[in-house]
């Protein structure tokens, strides 16, 4: 069942299974784009929207991961973010399987400088 916070749906089920997978990682949580934001040293790195999984892979990963299994164009706004997917049937996939995704967002956003 969604949790609904101030005006803001996400399917806490896959939160919760995204904060396990962030075992290792120091992470803080936001809410943002209607859910919940995963900031690794203060960059977005993964949120869940819906039951949704929200990634940043960045730019030079982007168009090859839209042909993977699950991934769409992240457009909440009506245009695509570039280098942002959304990540379908989220809990439908195994612990693996998210845990890969996740190492996509991880792998960009060291790349980025701490905010």
């Amino acid at each position: 069942m969604p949790v609904y916070d101030n005006h803001m749906a996400f399917d806490e089920r896959v939160a919760e299974r995204l904060r396990g997978l962030f075992d290792t990682v120091p992470v803080m949580e936001k809410r943002m784009f209607g859910g919940v934001a995963f900031m690794v040293r203060g960059n977005m790195c993964a949120g869940v929207t819906g039951s949704n999984l929200m990634l940043r892979v960045g730019p030079q990963a982007y168009e090859e991961c839209l042909r993977l299994p699950h991934a769409k164009p992240m457009d909440f706004t009506g245009k695509p973010m570039k280098g942002y997917l959304y990540i379908e049937e989220t809990e439908k996939l195994s612990d693996a399987q998210l845990r890969t995704w996740l190492e996509l967002g991880l792998r960009f956003v060291a790349t980025l400088p701490a905010k």
